[in-house]
């Protein structure tokens, strides 16, 4: 399992530090001076401009990792299909393998049974009858024998010549058998042949396995980096938006201000209002008593619209 130190090293991405972060207390937000707030203001934008773009940046990182775990998706389940492709092949192969064995099988059956059928594997050969013959012809033309020998003799010669002629006719018959033995050596062939193939292929499939199990692991491992990186993302969005949260509260503490102050201003400004116009009524009840006014009274009595 990949750690979250890992992916920082392996992503180059830039660490937050905590001791980068901007703080803002109550107390700093209630009797801070109008001064203080403006510079701590300025500080909680910097940072969170600062954090939203480290989580930016760490946000491309994740999307590129979840894309790369999609390419490895993609690729294993090409593998698989392939590999699923390639077992349908190898089944019709040991399909077509087991029917062609079966149809051999039966082939070599007959020819056994032909066999048994010429016996042309009991007895002796024709070479070895020929051979007999000769050997009891030579003694027939060579020893004097009694009449019960000489019989005997040209019975033995007769049964073997009998014995070798049907053999000749047997071995005449033996041109179905060759057939029958070709054919079954070529169907065992074809039979072979589909057996490469089902090797082969199952071969190949097995390779296609492999590389899907493989792209599978990689997904998985880089899908891992992806819900790392996405945790880095969400560190430092949460931090942006906790600098974002107190910036408003500033900006809004620091109207609150300007309000009071401009209240204040007002009420000076009443204030001053006020004791112009007592003044001016005083300078102008003197006025209406008779005395003398200077310019400066005069201008006063105008402002407040009493002259």
């Amino acid at each position: 399992m990949v750690t979250k130190e890992e992916v920082i090293e392996q992503y180059d991405v830039e660490p937050m530090d905590e001791a980068d972060n901007v703080d803002l207390s109550e107390d700093d937000l209630d009797n801070g001076s109008k001064g203080q707030l403006i510079k701590r203001a300025g500080q909680l934008r910097d940072r969170r401009n600062e954090l939203n773009q480290m989580a930016s940046e760490r946000a491309s990182k994740r999307d590129d990792l979840n894309a790369k775990t999609r390419e490895k998706v993609d690729e294993a389940q090409e593998h698989r299909e392939k590999r699923d492709e390639l077992n349908e092949q190898v089944q019709e192969h040991k399909d077509k393998r087991n029917e062609l064995n079966a149809e051999a099988n039966e082939l070599f059956d007959e020819v056994e049974e032909l066999k048994q059928d010429l016996e042309l594997g009991s007895g002796k050969s024709i070479e070895e009858l020929e051979e007999e013959i000769e050997d009891l012809e030579f003694r027939q033309q060579t020893e004097v024998l009694d009449a019960e020998d000489e019989r005997e003799l040209i019975e033995k010669i007769d049964d073997k010549r009998e014995k070798l002629a049907e053999k000749k006719d047997k071995v005449d018959d033996t041109s179905e058998l060759d057939e029958l033995v070709e054919e079954a050596e070529e169907v065992r062939s074809e039979a072979s042949q589909h057996h490469q193939k089902v090797t082969e292929l199952a071969d190949k499939a097995q390779e296609h396995h492999n590389q899907m199990i493989e792209a599978y692991r990689e997904a998985d491992d880089i899908r891992d980096e992806a819900d790392e990186m996405h945790e880095l993302f969400v560190e430092a969005q949460e931090a942006a938006d906790r600098h974002h949260e107190d910036f408003v509260r500033v900006q809004k503490r620091l109207r609150e201000l300007d309000k009071k102050e401009e209240e204040e201003r007002k009420d000076e400004r009443a204030e001053k209002r006020e004791e112009e116009k007592e003044e001016a009524e005083e300078i102008y009840q003197k006025f209406k008593e008779g005395e003398t006014l200077d310019t400066e009274d005069l201008m006063k009595l105008q402002k407040t619209g009493l002259l």
